[in-house]
């Protein structure tokens, strides 16, 4: 490379002539060599060494995440008291909404518990904290709900709103790990998502604690859902693309087809005309209507599966012929 810049150990690099020399415009390298940006853009790190690959340890890891997950909400249960109730109070008696916030996987688990609170007939949205400082705290109105969420209770994000916050005479209720946090401080309700330890080997990556705080926003949920006397109607109708909401909510006029769109004919239509009535409104079916537009028969995609079969001479038929008048 002449010399000009050096190589990191562990990273392999191809040969400058791989790359064309146009690629380079002189305005935007005036003071650094060519080689110095063939380097960079061809520079690839070299493979990373992993220890041999244990299926034995991977599945006892998996076994100890189940057990350490399944421990931390045996004790969330224990934790819970008056507090969870002051909490369902609160967002039962809210005139606005619960706004759901956290940061990093409080986040992304303050996300799903907003979603289902909405769906289970508690309104609900999720605010970034991060975007809040910089106008999304606009979204949160005098009468709201405000659940933080954090395991540590001293994210920098949300901490720096929580002043904000409670002058727009909101309810705050924490859920955070820690009592004696920056959030419980600040919080007019306190319900705590501890637990003992995560599942990571390292005791580091937010695993257990996210469990308990997803167990801990559906128990919110549930409780919500029941005091409010949910039933399975009111769940419809916030899922209707399910199959419980198109069960529960789809009517026959939602389905049937009225007008021109129904396929119709007079009794004196060549069978051919028939069948393209049928084909060009997309029906398996056509109606037969006298000169007042009443129904005197219908000819199904059936009945010409019939007739085929018993090699009738199609082209001499009328509707008539084929009509049934009583199906």
């Amino acid at each position: 490379m002449g010399g000009e810049i050096g190589c990191e150990p562990g990273v392999q690099t191809r040969s400058a002539n791989a790359v064309p020399a146009d690629r380079f415009r002189r305005s935007q390298t005036p003071r650094i060599g060519r080689s110095y940006w063939t380097l960079l853009l061809t520079a690839v790190p070299a493979n990373p060494s992993f220890p041999a690959f244990d299926a034995a340890r991977a599945l006892q890891l998996a076994r100890d995440t189940f057990d350490i997950e399944a421990q931390a909400l045996l004790g969330l249960k224990e934790r819970q008291g008056e507090s969870f109730g002051r909490a369902c109070e609160a967002m039962l008696a809210c005139r606005g909404r619960v706004v759901v916030m956290g940061m990093g996987k409080s986040g992304h688990v303050g996300r799903k518990i907003a979603a289902t609170l909405a769906s289970t007939g508690t309104p609900a949205f999720f605010v970034h904290p991060g975007e809040a400082s910089h106008g999304d705290l606009g979204m949160v109105a005098p009468g709201d709900v405000v659940l933080a969420i954090s395991n540590s209770g001293e994210s920098d994000e949300l901490a720096a709103i929580l002043p904000a916050i409670k002058r727009l005479g909101v309810t705050l209720v924490a859920m955070t790990g820690r009592a004696e946090s920056t959030l419980a401080s600040h919080a007019h309700i306190t319900i705590s998502c501890a637990v003992d330890q995560e599942a990571c080997p390292l005791n580091l990556a937010p695993t257990a604690s996210t469990t308990a705080q997803m167990a801990l926003g559906d128990a919110l949920a549930v409780a919500l859902l029941d005091a409010r006397g949910f039933r399975e109607e009111d769940f419809a109708r916030s899922h209707p693309g399910g199959s419980l909401g198109r069960k529960l909510l789809m009517h026959v006029r939602d389905l049937m087809r009225s007008g021109d769109a129904v396929p119709r004919v007079g009794p004196a239509t060549s069978f051919n005309d028939m069948l393209r009535e049928m084909t060009g409104k997309g029906l398996g079916f056509t109606a037969v209507a006298g000169p007042e537009g009443r129904v005197l028969g219908i000819f199904t995609d059936g009945d010409l599966r019939r007739l085929i079969e018993r090699g009738a001479d199609l082209r001499a038929l009328r509707a008539s012929d084929v009509m049934h008048t009583g199906p």
